[in-house]
């Protein structure tokens, strides 16, 4: 692992793209984006199996999920100044390996209680990732590259979260669910080891010690900034749409009229693909049509799926789903990139409050929604979503309204 040669960046170090570095570090945290979701996801089209293993309602089924993604969304605050201490790469290593090796000990997690216990653990692991490879990105990849590689490090995210959820689901045919979590759990290890030798090590990156008064500064600046106030609303709106769509949609396609099967309602997340292929080329889509544009249409696409979601045939069903994972990766690809331009200083802090935000309406709006789903089944839970979404959109609107700063 070598700093990357002069002629492969521009400016002061900033890696091009095109270059061997550029590739390296696209492979790199293409499998970091895949470890972190194949991980923390996998678990999700077993909530249903979850219910009547432990004998517990869809919203009790879900806190395995949201037990992670909260612990997520806490650490990562700290995670971002830790990594300016410790190194961003080596933040993300440690964080990958640990996460792995959780999932492996899985294995033996046989009860509810001790399931929820290693997923906070989990999710605390995880932490190291998400918010230290966005600020990764923004110190490293020059201007005209960063949105591209931040659609390519999305759709690891994408094909992560496909592969734990369809993976999950077809080895639970064959053997018991948490022998499942850690065979994938041991695939992620080898695919860390990747990592650490593709990932180049950092040039634009200053090391500061830790220091608490300067965490809380930062994220207090952060906080009093109203553009990136609006993306962190944007992040908990849509994310909280995201999951909440992929939970409960297995409830209904496991029910009548559909009584589909575990692993055929599990094939449902091949849609992933869709998400990965729109994050990969919103980048290029940004220079021709702007942010402006941009954020507008794939909210729009999002309430369209949703909507969508409401039909009878299943035909229909898919392809909404497919619709709205296409709108929700290409909106993420948007705001998290914007995150990393809009902010001047402390680019791992306004990265670790984005995500916060974004795992925050995951944890909150994936348990919310069993209640709507009790209530009031698939149209309580679409309602919910469709709500959310215009909230969104508003929050966009005045997004587009504040002066630029970048």
């Amino acid at each position: 692992m070598t700093t990357p040669h002069p002629s492969e960046t521009v400016g002061d170090g900033e890696i091009r793209i095109g270059t061997p570095a550029y590739r390296r570090a696209n492979l790199a945290l293409f499998c970091a984006g895949f470890i972190t979701f194949v991980t923390l996801y996998d678990l999700q089209p077993l909530l249903p199996l979850f219910g009547k293993e432990f004998n517990i309602a869809p919203a009790m089924a879900s806190l395995p999920l949201s037990c992670a993604t909260i612990a997520l969304a806490l650490g990562m605050l700290i995670a971002g100044t830790l990594s300016e201490t410790l190194g961003r790469r080596h933040v993300m290593t440690a964080a990958l390996f640990l996460t792995s090796l959780l999932a492996m000990l899985t294995y033996f997690c046989t009860t509810f209680p001790s399931l929820l216990i290693l997923r906070l653990l989990q999710g605390c692991a995880l932490a190291g990732v998400p918010s230290v490879a966005m600020a990764y990105l923004g110190e490293e990849m020059d201007a005209d590259s960063i949105g591209q590689a931040m659609g390519l490090y999305i759709s690891g995210n994408a094909l992560g979260g496909m592969t734990g959820r369809i993976g999950s689901a077809l080895l639970c045919d064959y053997v018991p669910w948490h022998t499942a979590i850690a065979i994938i759990g041991g695939i992620s290890l080898l695919l860390t080891l990747v990592f650490a030798r593709s990932l180049p090590h950092s040039t634009n990156f200053h090391r500061r010690p830790f220091q608490l008064r300067y965490l809380a500064t930062s994220l207090y600046q952060h906080l009093h900034e109203p553009g990136l106030l609006c993306l962190f609303g944007l992040a908990f709106l849509t994310m909280g749409g995201f999951i909440s769509l992929y939970n409960y949609i297995g409830f209904r396609l496991l029910a009548p009229p559909y009584s589909l099967s575990q692993f055929n309602v599990s094939l449902i997340f091949l849609v992933y693909l869709m998400g990965s292929f729109s994050s990969g080329i919103v980048g290029s889509m940004l220079h021709r049509f702007g942010r402006p544009f941009m954020i507008r249409l794939t909210l729009g696409i999002m309430l369209a799926g949703t909507v969508l979601t409401l039909a009878d045939s299943i035909v229909l069903i898919v392809t909404a789903v497919a619709i709205f994972t296409g709108g929700f990766f290409s909106a993420h690809a948007i705001a998290s990139s914007w995150v990393g331009r809009r902010a001047r200083s402390a680019k791992a802090q306004a990265s670790s409050l984005y995500l916060f935000s974004y795992y925050l309406g995951s944890s909150i709006s994936g348990t919310v929604g069993g209640l709507f789903w009790q209530k009031s089944g698939w149209y309580g839970v679409a309602a919910m979503i469709v709500l959310l979404l215009l909230t969104a959109l508003g929050v966009a609107a005045l997004l587009l309204r504040l002066p630029k700063n970048e």
